[in-house]
């Protein structure tokens, strides 16, 4: 009889993409494995291009949130699923009290936040040992002192082509001969993380200019650092952000030549539809979360206070997004015609 095994998944877009790889390693040890995954709604466009996820339960409880009520009225519905264990991949207490009512016999996570009473399999992480962060998700499919694979799975999203054509046909796309440059000038954790919009307009126009498209990512947030990267080119340069589902922007990012980003979710959904990239880091670090895929190329600038992992810039220069120029950029670019 297959295992059943409920994934708490993380609050994240790129942290989301990056469990992938846990859930990859589980089916690849058991294929008959079931793996279901609970976590927030914007969550389940993605999960579906996830072929080794069986199904996709909604916690409607928002990131930060504790709602103890809630989440013992989630757990008690989760009792009747069977699941032969939980692994948490957030590392809060909060976050390991749904696995724990549920009454899951096993219960894996890292020891954090003083939740070794509701784990009965905890491990306590090495982070030397784990530097990125998918190694410590598929960690957490072994047993203690298990080795990780020799060859790390990649996160692997599958494409739609049906919503694809639809989501061309909505948002008025065609595809040509032109090449398209997709850019992805948001980051959800903060200003730190985002490279100056001056330097993606030089980068657009420049582009443009030698015969591509440009199709701009993001949130409803980006708003003003997107209308700063247009200015007043109406033609050739298309802005998606705010305006996609997530579901249509992985279809429509499946289409483009390449792809200029800050570290963020869409860059990770970029390296897991495996597209030319180019990975701009200011304050984080390709150490602990690197788009996973050989086809990035990860541009940044190595300064004492780097990576501070700060949402602003704490002395308040940004010399680490700043003194990282758009020749460089387009030096990386250029080589992809080469």
């Amino acid at each position: 009889m297959s295992r059943k095994i409920l994934i708490i998944g993380p609050a994240w877009v790129g942290d989301m993409v990056m469990a992938q790889t846990l859930f990859m390693l589980l089916q690849h040890r058991e294929p008959d494995v079931a793996i279901d995954v609970l976590a927030p709604a914007w969550s389940a466009p993605l999960l579906s291009r996830m072929p080794e996820v069986s199904k996709f339960i909604e916690i409607a409880i928002t990131h930060g949130e504790l709602k103890l009520r809630e989440r013992y009225q989630i757990a008690k519905t989760l009792r009747a699923n069977g699941y032969d264990q939980a692994i948490i991949l957030p590392n809060s207490f909060k976050s390991a009290l749904i696995p724990w009512w549920a009454k899951i016999p096993v219960r894996t996570g890292w020891l954090r936040e003083l939740r070794g009473l509701l784990l009965n399999d905890g491990r306590r992480l090495n982070e030397k040992k784990y530097p990125l962060m998918i190694e410590r998700c598929m960690a957490l499919a072994l047993a203690t002192n298990e080795s990780l694979p020799n060859t790390y799975p990649r996160p692997a999203l599958c494409v739609n082509t049906e919503l694809q054509q639809a989501a061309l046909h909505k948002h008025g796309l065609s595809i040509s001969n032109r090449p398209i440059l997709a850019l992805c000038p948001g980051a959800e954790f903060g200003p730190s993380k985002r490279w100056p919009e001056e330097y993606f307009a030089e980068v657009a126009a420049k582009k443009m200019a030698e015969g591509w498209d440009i199709w701009i990512f993001g949130s409803a947030k980006d708003k003003e650092v997107v209308a700063k990267i247009i200015g007043e080119n109406t033609s050739h340069i298309t802005n998606l952000a705010g305006r996609t589902s997530l579901a249509e922007a992985i279809d429509l990012l499946s289409l483009v030549t390449g792809v200029v980003t800050n570290d963020s979710g869409l860059m990770h959904i970029a390296a897991a539809l495996n597209k030319p990239l180019i990975a701009l880091y200011g304050s984080t670090s390709p150490g602990f979360t690197p788009p996973l895929t050989p086809a990035a190329k990860i541009l940044m600038n190595k300064i004492a206070c780097q990576p501070c992992f700060k949402r602003d810039c704490p002395l308040q220069h940004h010399r680490c997004m700043r003194e990282l120029k758009p020749e460089q950029v387009l030096t990386s670019l250029a080589e992809w015609q080469n």
